[in-house]
């Protein structure tokens, strides 16, 4: 039966609307009117996007407004489009919605903490999509969705029909177009639900900055005697999110935050976890929490409906999502105080920087906007030596001001909370990837360990010659061979060479964020 609500102020019509269905009914509809749709042994949703199986950040547009249009980085994350495009997107989504025999409406909160929470209206034609928004989003009570009132932002997701690619400013079939005045998303040409995750980062990326606060691409903990929290930034396969799943701290989050002048808050509701070769041996909190109400995208089933995790034939991008409450260890509600100790991960395929170092505020600003891993060799298509990745504030596709805005706003955070920075390497030790070997995955809970409990802040340090950081050359548990990369080496020039090599990457990719760095940040550069 539908539940009463009325979607005709935003031109649509379609009398049957489903207004925050609860997981069970959600997967009655997606068994019923879901073409793919099926249930794992687990008892997760299974669901199947179609041809996108991942973002398409190409096919991303943010409306160019006289009235944000200065706040804005343009430029290839950031494609402006004129309003009068997003007017015919959001006319080509309501057009098709209004098609549909039914709808579903989802409202719910970005952000745990209420001062500064944004609420958030989904409004979808597959039950698969509302789901997944029920999971990624906070769920509100009863008596907030009564209160809910007029949402800060929607979502129109029509990703089932194409963008028309002869609309100025959209070149192809897909169009993800935001616009920051109307506060609304269209998705046209994408039933990828990532999509809607991330523009409701983007948003947050957009406001907090507006509002003094730091919006991060990052995961959460925190201690579970002073409640003080702990940060994690880290590309893919950086080890973020194995790393936050700490049995010793409370989970606040595994991906999305802000870091507000009474703490750090979760953005999220859910968890959005990569899923391709999951087992319970390698990421048990995960495994455990993809059981009902939560949603397994694009994963393969056998005859019984077990999942083949290590299945990649539909795509290597496989995903789980669930309510964040899924973890045994979150704290409800996800707020903690004041970071102690901002990490930022990397995998270093070079096998050049140590596998912990101490940053000072201008280094950590450097390191923050520079936001760099490595590729291996092999992962892709012609690449035979590790390849460099950089990404500003470990999230460039999501920010929407330039990174020095965020740089400079963690900057003050740190030095007002006194806040520590480390540089953790989960990478390549004793040479390149080929040479080297994959530092231990004990070793670096070992150091994360040490850095949660103030063992390093006294430990003995050396300056790195090239890149200028305290190198940590002592931490329990750990072979102090190993701390001093150099050390590791078979060849001591071999090191150097591949040590100015990765040097000479930073500074290259620095160029297109210095003019608007401090003299104190571009001093932070690694010598070449």
């Amino acid at each position: 039966m539908a539940c009463p609500i009325n979607l005709n102020e935003y031109g649509l019509t379609v009398a049957e609307v489903h207004h925050n269905l609860s997981p069970s009914v959600l997967y009655e509809h997606a068994i019923r009117f879901e073409k793919d749709a099926s249930i794992a042994e687990s008892g997760a949703l299974v669901a199947y996007s179609g041809a996108k199986t991942g973002r398409s950040p190409k096919d991303k547009r943010i409306v160019r407004d006289p009235k944000s249009e200065a706040d804005v980085w343009w430029g290839p994350v950031n494609i402006p489009l004129d309003h009068h495009a997003f007017v015919i997107n959001r006319e080509r989504a309501c057009d098709y919605l209004n098609t549909r025999e039914r709808l579903y409406c989802f409202d719910g909160f970005a952000g745990w903490d209420p001062r500064h929470r944004i609420k958030v209206r989904v409004i979808c034609s597959r039950p698969y999509h509302a789901l997944f928004m029920h999971t990624m989003l906070i769920r509100p009570t009863k008596q907030e969705l009564t209160e809910f009132g007029k949402p800060d932002f929607a979502i129109f997701n029509a990703g089932a029909f194409p963008s028309n690619r002869f609309t100025t400013g959209v070149d192809s079939k897909t169009s993800v177009c935001l616009s920051l005045e109307d506060r609304e998303l269209i998705i046209l040409g994408t039933e990828y639900a990532g999509e809607m995750k991330k523009g409701v980062f983007t948003v947050a990326n957009y406001l907090a900055p507006k509002n003094g606060l730091l919006s991060m691409h990052c995961s959460a903990t925190a201690d579970r005697q002073t409640g003080l929290s702990s940060l994690l930034f880290g590309l893919s396969g950086t080890g973020k999110t194995t790393l936050s799943a700490d049995p010793k701290r409370d989970l606040i989050g595994d991906d999305e935050h802000v870091w507000s002048d009474d703490g750090v808050f979760n953005i999220e509701g859910g968890c959005y976890a990569k899923a391709v070769n999951l087992s319970p041996e390698s990421e048990p909190d995960i495994f455990q929490a993809l059981h009902f109400g939560a949603v397994l995208e694009n994963v393969v089933l056998d005859e019984d409906h077990i999942v083949d995790f290590s299945d990649t034939s539909i795509t290597e991008n496989t995903r789980g999502a669930y309510p964040i409450e899924f973890i045994k260890n979150a704290r409800i509600p996800c707020i903690a105080g004041h970071p102690t100790d901002v990490i930022f991960l990397t995998c270093d395929a070079f096998g050049v920087l140590p596998p912990v170092s101490a940053l000072s505020p201008a280094q950590a600003m450097y390191h923050f906007i520079s936001g760099y891993t490595a590729k291996v060799a092999g992962t892709e298509v012609g690449v035979k030596e590790p390849s460099a990745t950089f990404s500003p504030c470990f999230g460039g596709p999501f920010l929407v001001w330039h990174p020095n805005k965020y740089a400079q706003l963690l900057a003050d955070k740190m030095r007002q909370h006194n806040a520590r920075v480390w540089l953790v390497n989960t990478g390549w030790s004793g040479g390149g990837y080929g040479v080297g070997k994959r530092i231990k995955l004990a070793h670096t809970r070992a150091i994360v360990d040490a850095i949660h409990s103030g063992q390093l802040v006294e430990a003995r340090r050396q300056k790195h010659p090239v890149f200028g950081f305290d190198v940590v050359t002592e931490c329990p548990n750990v072979s102090p061979e190993i701390l001093r990369p150099r050390d590791t080496w078979a060849d001591g020039s071999a090191y150097d060479a591949a040590a100015k090599k990765l040097a000479g990457l930073f500074v290259e990719n620095f160029r297109k964020y210095e003019s608007g760095a401090s003299e104190e940040v571009r001093a932070a550069s690694p010598a070449t």
